[in-house]
């Protein structure tokens, strides 16, 4: 399968679901998944549907270690917004965190989350969101003081290229907080092939 053909495969199943989350059937999303993973429930349970129904992380990265104020964070593949919104949290306004997602229709779903959280329960003027990919950052070289993910490197055909434009983008002494699957050794390319989709 090509590269071209395996992003478009990732896309349009990232699409479905932040428009129909309901419409997953394969693997868990929403709030009730992101709990099962460690996110706090009261933190979940105090953003609205529209912020974690699309969520669909494989685990927590925010718990993999400290957050600082005033850093400069980026979440990439950041979907509705939840783990850029729970950052915003912790970096406060002197800090700033930038979301990116390759799919059009999250990141207007993100946007629209984040100017109806603004001004009511978060400090939200730290937060934005760009589209991009993830083999290809919209973000200078060592701009950023951490990097996180959740599900990500896994869904590209390109695994090098993204971790290459993780490392281009981080600052000197930098710091990597990511939740990711992988396969384990003996499982052949027939075995994959009847999984489906890559995204799958």
């Amino acid at each position: 399968m090509e590269d071209k053909e395996i992003k478009a495969q990732v896309q349009a199943r990232f699409r479905r679901i932040s428009v129909e989350p309901s419409s997953e059937k394969r693997v868990p999303i929403g709030p009730e998944s992101a709990k099962n993973l460690g996110y706090d429930p009261q933190e979940i349970d105090a953003l609205p549907p529209s912020v974690t129904e699309s969520f669909a992380g494989v685990g927590y990265p925010l718990g993999l270690g400290p957050i600082h104020a005033g850093e400069r964070v980026l979440d990439i593949g950041s979907g509705a917004g939840l783990d850029a919104f729970l950052v915003s949290r912790r970096i406060g306004p002197t800090g700033r965190v930038i979301g990116v997602d390759m799919t059009p229709e999250m990141v207007e779903k993100a946007e629209a989350n984040r100017q109806r959280l603004s001004g009511v329960a978060l400090p939200l003027t730290n937060v934005e969101f760009r589209q991009g990919l993830a083999e290809e950052l919209p973000v200078g070289d060592n701009s950023v003081d951490l990097v996180i993910f959740n599900g990500l490197v896994n869904l590209s055909p390109q695994k090098g290229q993204v971790l290459a434009e993780i490392y281009r983008v981080l600052r000197p002494g930098g710091r990597i907080y990511a939740a990711d699957i992988i396969l384990e050794e003996g499982i052949d390319q027939a075995t994959v092939e009847k999984l489906g989709q890559w995204s799958n």
